[in-house]
């Protein structure tokens, strides 16, 4: 069923992010040609994405962002109190909760999965009281998070996020933590340690073979190999979830957990530092009413359609 005339959409508007100048005007003409009304408001930042949406979501039916996943994972829990459903427009790099959700790259595309008006409840993951869509990591994904220059990122994509990368990965160090699942605490030594919400992360990689956005529950896993040449071998696992079946890889999955580290570490959440530990991660399951495709598998394998 159609979205119904007249309805407002605010569209939240990320010019910085790597596609978000090019996404807005077929987007806006998209919307409106189907008789929505849009109010376009604009941020500089993260923060002010909440801040947008508690301000004026009054005067809207339809909250739609445009942007990265971080971008969308910092207006989850304004979404989750206007209880609006959320359109996603996906402008960044990875945009992985676009691909988990079936939601086309292409723009025009994307804005007729709003106008067509059919909704899903997904899952939000939590860490210290910040949302997460996708994935919440310590350690290899977070020191690359903050060492990745936002011109490179926004100039080369995933290429740039691939050099930067090689260079975290010679550098890098294990570290002693303590994770701690239903009351009961393990130390390990390990080079990450990620909690997963939804299906995919780091441009296509696969949480858990059998992860769902809407399963009401959290996997993690912590890489806890000697060398970490060894995940050259491993590539192929974590594309398709599998990895868990290597000694090396930790897993688990639970709805809540709770991760503590010798110092302070911080937090990467769907691409974006906002926390560090200790950290206490949950899920609420079924918390925020998405526009999405209509015939959606479970395990939310995303369609090929590319803006790039």
């Amino acid at each position: 069923m159609r979205s119904d005339t007249g309805k407002r959409v605010l569209l939240l508007h990320n010019a910085k992010s790597r596609q978000g100048e090019a996404a807005l005007g077929p987007v806006r003409a998209r919307l409106e040609a189907a008789g929505l009304s849009v109010i376009v408001e604009p941020f500089a930042n993260l923060a002010e994405i909440a801040r947008d949406i508690s301000r004026l979501h009054q005067s809207a039916d339809i909250i739609v962002v445009c942007g990265g996943d971080g971008s969308i994972s910092s207006a989850a829990p304004a979404v989750i109190e206007s209880g609006l459903p959320l359109g996603i427009i996906p402008a960044g790099t990875a945009n992985d909760l676009a691909r988990t959700l079936s939601i086309p790259l292409d723009f025009a595309a994307a804005a007729d999965v709003i106008v067509a008006g059919h909704t899903r409840q997904i899952d939000v993951g939590m860490v210290n009281g910040h949302a997460f869509f996708n994935v919440a990591s310590i350690g290899l994904s977070s020191d690359l998070a903050q060492k990745l220059d936002p011109a490179i990122k926004k100039r080369f994509g995933r290429l740039g996020y691939a050099v930067a990368a090689l260079r975290i990965l010679a550098g890098a160090r294990r570290f002693r933590a303590r994770i701690i699942e239903k009351g009961s605490g393990i130390r390990v030594k390990t080079y990450q340690i990620a909690i997963g919400n939804g299906r995919l992360y780091g441009g296509g990689n696969v949480v858990e073979q059998t992860a769902a956005i809407d399963d009401g529950s959290l996997d993690l896993y912590s890489l806890e190999m000697r060398n970490l040449w060894k995940l050259a071998l491993m590539v192929r696992a974590f594309r398709t979830g599998t990895h868990g079946a290597w000694k090396e890889v930790r897993t688990a999955r639970c709805v809540e957990f709770d991760i503590e580290t010798r110092r302070p570490m911080p937090i990467n959440t769907d691409g974006e530092i906002v926390t560090a530990t200790p950290a206490h991660f949950k899920v609420l399951p079924g918390a925020i009413t998405v526009l999405a495709p209509a015939a959606v598998a479970r395990q939310g394998v995303a369609l090929r359609l590319f803006h790039r």
